[in-house]
C-alpha cells in the first residue's frame, strides 16, 4: 500500500474541503488512490448531506444573471441554515452558477414536486436534474452541503425571456431581495439605449422596495377588488373619534373594542386605548355627497400600493412608474412597456427554528 503523506491528505482536503482525519481516513481506505478518494468522499458527503435535510434552511442569498444581450434574465432562491454561510465562497460561488444556469438552460421547475399536478414535465425541464458542469445540479448542491457543513436547498427561482424587440433587467439588493423585469420595446433601437436599461432598474428597484403585486390595475383579480372595496367601506363605517380622560382625541378606524381596551388604526398603525379612559366614542361620517368620491380616492390608493405602474416612484412621489417609464421611451427614441415582474426575498413565508439556548446547554451538560 502506498504511503499517506501529510501533503497528500492536505491536497485532498483543499479540493474536497472534507476534515483532516476524513482525507487520512480515504486515503487509507482507497490505498492511496487520489481519485478514488475523492470519490469515497463524495460518497460519504452524500450520507452526511442526507442526515441534513430536515434542518430549515431559512437563510440565504438570491442570485441573478442577465445574459449579455439583455434579452434573458433569471433571480435564483438558495437557502441556507445560517446568514454566516451565505457569505462563504463555495456558496457564493454555488449561487452564481446556479444563476447562470438557469438563465442560459431555462428550467420550468426546480424539482418534480414543483410540477402542478396534471402537468406532463419529464426531467428536462427540472432545475435539479439538469447537467451543469458535468454534474447534476442535485449533486451540486448535495456537494456543497456536505462540504459546507449546513442544509442547502435551491428554493425557487423566475426567469423571463424577451419576446421580440425588448429587454429584461434584474436587480438584488444586499443579497436578501431580488427583482426581475420585463420590458417591451418598439424597437430593437429603443430596447438597446441606454435610457430603456436605466428605466429597467429603476422599476427593479422599486419592485424589491414597494413589493408591488401586479403590473398594472387590469391585472388585479376581480376578488382582490372587491375585498379591497369592502374594506375601505368598513373603514368609512368605523371611523371615530375616542376621548380620552387627560389626554388628546385620539382619531381613527376602530378595529376591536371589549371590557379592558379598544384598538383604533391610526395611520396604519394600531393603537389601545385603556376602556377604564374612554369618555366618548364619537362616529365620524361624512356628508352623503362626499361618499362616492371618498371611496373612489380610497380605490386610487388601493391601485397605487399593489400596482407597480401606479405606484409612485421611491425617488420622486409625486411622479408614478408609468410616468419614469414614458419619459424614458421618449428619451430612447420610441416606446417602452412593462410587460411583467417577479420579486423574491430570501426566507419569505418560511417558519425559521427558535433557538431555545437554556435548553441547549442543559442537554449540553448532560451529555
Amino acid at each position: 500500500m502506498a504511503e499517506i503523506t501529510a501533503a497528500m491528505v492536505k491536497d485532498l482536503r483543499e479540493k474536497t474541503g472534507a476534515g483532516m482525519m476524513d482525507c487520512k481516513k480515504a486515503l487509507a481506505e482507497t490505498k492511496g488512490d487520489f481519485a478514488a478518494a475523492e470519490e469515497w468522499l463524495r460518497k460519504k458527503g452524500i450520507s452526511k448531506a442526507a442526515s441534513k435535510g430536515s434542518r430549515v434552511a431559512a437563510e440565504g442569498l438570491i442570485g441573478q444573471f442577465v445574459t449579455a444581450d439583455g434579452k434573458t434574465g433569471a433571480i435564483v432562491e438558495i437557502n441556507c441554515e445560517t446568514d454566516f454561510v451565505a457569505r462563504n465562497d463555495d456558496f457564493l460561488k454555488l449561487v452564481a452558477q446556479v444563476s447562470e444556469h438557469v438563465a442560459s438552460a431555462g428550467p420550468a421547475y426546480v424539482r418534480a414536486e414543483d410540477v402542478p399536478q396534471g402537468t406532463a414535465a419529464d426531467e428536462k425541464v427540472l432545475l435539479l436534474e439538469q447537467s451543469l458542469g458535468g454534474k447534476k445540479v442535485k449533486d451540486l448542491v448535495t456537494e456543497a452541503t456536505a462540504k459546507i457543513g449546513e442544509k442547502i436547498d435551491i428554493r425557487r427561482f423566475a426567469r423571463f425571456k424577451a419576446d421580440g424587440s425588448g429587454l429584461v433587467v434584474g436587480y438584488v439588493h444586499s443579497g436578501k431581495i431580488g427583482a426581475l423585469v420585463e420590458l417591451g420595446a418598439s424597437s430593437d433601437a429603443v430596447a438597446k439605449h441606454e435610457e430603456a436599461l436605466a428605466a429597467g432598474k429603476e422599476l427593479a428597484l422599486q419592485i424589491a422596495s414597494m413589493k408591488p403585486q401586479y403590473t398594472r390595475r387590469e391585472d388585479v383579480p376581480a376578488a382582490a377588488t372587491a375585498k379591497a372595496q369592502e374594506d375601505i367601506k368598513f373603514e368609512m363605517e368605523n371611523t371615530v373619534q375616542v376621548v380620552i380622560k387627560d389626554g388628546k382625541p385620539v382619531r381613527g378606524i376602530l378595529r376591536s373594542q371589549d371590557a379592558e381596551k379598544l384598538q383604533v388604526e391610526v395611520g396604519g398603525r394600531l393603537e389601545k386605548v385603556p376602556a377604564t379612559q374612554v369618555v366618548e366614542i364619537k362616529k365620524i361620517t361624512l356628508p352623503a355627497d362626499k361618499v362616492e368620491g371618498a371611496v373612489k380616492g380610497k380605490l386610487e390608493k388601493f391601485y397605487e400600493s399593489v400596482c407597480l405602474v401606479d405606484q409612485p416612484w421611491v425617488k420622486e412621489d409625486k411622479k408614478k412608474m408609468r410616468e419614469v417609464v414614458a419619459e424614458a421611451g421618449k428619451k430612447a427614441g420610441g416606446e417602452l412597456t412593462v410587460k411583467r415582474f417577479a420579486r423574491i426575498e430570501v426566507g419569505e413565508g418560511i417558519e425559521k427554528k427558535k433557538d431555545d439556548l437554556a435548553a441547549e446547554v442543559a442537554k449540553t451538560l448532560q451529555q
